[in-house]
């Protein structure tokens, strides 16, 4: 999870720390490669063209979904500071920055703005400085009632648990129009991931706070449902009490059938326990199947967030700190459970976060390819 800068879990702290050692031997070997590659990228690129957050630089990666070529830097900017949800949106590419730093001075986080086609920064839907910025911003929808965006803000300001996190709602000028009414949910609220569901309900993940000593609540995981028409909290569709080995989650995608797929991170103190894709019924939130990330024994992989894609494959980018898995990116198949490296751990991604296809929708995120 964060790595050096604030949100997330405290693997995400930790990884921010490495991430930032990896960039510094790694860039002189890919930074130039990786700059030739986006001046040399067509600028009409595939419609099944992957993009892909990397923390390790802060830039957004593009792959061709085919082959695994990652075909270099797409989109940068210099405010761009720990990489967290993107979507494709009226000819856009949005950013959400979460201007992650140490310390109690972090800035609020952004959403930025870069031409869909070119890559080039258009400016920023959010900035640090607006009304009601999120603190620290990950997951990013848009959808219905009237196209607006919906960020998952994990909250946590000043290293506080007391500071909890939100649902910010804001209008297609990135207005901020309000927090979605948690008050139905009693626990403390710390969401990563949201996405609208089949039933038209915004699904949201959420964990216990990432700064806590608490052994227990390293393992809380909740999924929760909101009515976006009301803004009311509806219910606990899912959650670490329902689901066996359901621990701090962050991405989720419904699959074409209508069922929840979720990131699940291992129990720190089980030594038997691995990073899993959990696969939820759709309706009742029961558990169906997961996918396994790594063995016992092997050097740990997990995911932040995950994608379907072309062929209704499964996407996992792996980051971590083991060397032999971080920067792989994963193409599943569901059925056989069986994931293929498409990218190899060791190139040109560092740390490989959210990621999302031009085709992906902006709500649902559900592929619209073939």
């Amino acid at each position: 999870m964060n790595s050096g800068y604030f949100a997330i879990s405290r693997e995400g702290r930790r990884e921010k720390r490495n991430a930032a050692t990896l960039k510094t031997l790694r860039s002189m070997i890919t930074g130039a490669a990786l700059i030739v590659g986006t001046l040399m990228a067509s600028s009409v690129c595939k419609a099944d063209e992957l993009f892909i957050g990397d923390l390790g630089d802060n830039t957004v990666k593009q792959i061709d979904t085919s082959n695994g070529k990652v075909r270099g830097v797409f989109a940068m900017n210099q405010g761009l500071n720990g990489i967290m949800g993107m979507i494709f949106t009226d000819g856009e590419l949005l950013v959400v920055s979460e201007n992650s730093s140490q310390g109690t001075n972090q800035p609020n986080g952004e959403v930025f703005r870069f031409d869909a086609t070119t890559g080039l920064f258009l400016g920023k839907l959010i900035s640090s400085t607006d009304r009601g910025a999120p603190f620290a911003p990950q997951g990013i929808v848009r959808g219905d009632p009237g196209d607006r965006f919906y960020i998952a803000d994990l909250g946590v300001r000043d290293d506080d648990c007391a500071n909890q996190g939100d649902v910010k709602e804001y209008n297609h000028r990135g207005a901020f129009l309000g927090n979605l009414d948690r008050r139905g949910f009693r626990a403390a609220f710390y969401p990563r991931g949201v996405v609208f569901g089949p039933d038209g309900l915004l699904y949201v993940s959420a964990r216990g706070c990432p700064l806590s000593t608490n052994a227990d609540d390293s393992l809380i995981a909740y999924v929760l449902r909101f009515n976006p028409q009301s803004r009311k909290f509806v219910d606990v569709f899912a959650s670490n009490r329902t689901v066996a080995g359901f621990h701090r989650p962050e991405g989720l995608v419904f699959d074409d059938k209508g069922n929840l797929w979720i990131t699940s991170f291992r129990d720190n103190s089980d030594a038997n326990d691995v990073d899993r894709i959990l696969k939820l019924d759709g309706r009742t939130g029961r558990l169906l199947d997961s996918i396994p990330l790594w063995k016992t024994g092997d050097p740990r992989a997990f995911a932040q967030a995950i994608l379907f894609g072309p062929d209704g494959k499964l996407f996992v980018p792996i980051s971590g700190n083991a060397p032999k898995t971080s920067g792989e990116l994963l193409r599943c198949d569901t059925k056989t459970k069986v994931c293929d490296p498409l990218v190899a751990a060791g190139g040109a991604l560092i740390s490989p976060w959210f990621l999302i296809l031009r085709r992906s929708d902006p709500a649902t995120l559900t592929y619209r390819g073939r």
